[in-house]
């Protein structure tokens, strides 16, 4: 497979310099610096922002269940036993399975 763009890169990668300095080029940290505070402060921070809205459907989520919760619990108060029945369904379900 004679691809010329690779073997044109194979080529270069092959005559540079071994010993070339690993750092970024002089004045780079200032202008990612700049562009940084250049952008604008109504854009915000993606992860703050996907934060703020997992918050806000986990608070919604949690009123959602002791609304239910709460309704539930003041429908059984007629009977004097809040889920009392529930209970002994299951305990009874229980001590027949493990009864000989």
């Amino acid at each position: 497979m004679d691809d010329p763009i690779v073997d044109r890169l194979l080529r270069s990668a092959a005559l540079a310099r071994q010993d070339a300095p690993i750092e970024a080029p002089f004045g780079f940290d200032t202008r990612v610096v700049a562009l940084w505070r250049g952008l604008e402060k109504t854009e915000g921070i993606g992860l703050a922002r996907l934060l703020r809205r997992v918050a806000i459907v986990a608070a919604a989520i949690t009123i959602i269940t002791a609304a239910g919760v709460y309704r539930e619990a003041s429908k059984d108060n007629e009977d004097s036993e809040p889920f009392g029945n529930e209970f002994v369904i299951a305990d009874s379900a229980i001590q027949s399975e493990f009864s000989p």
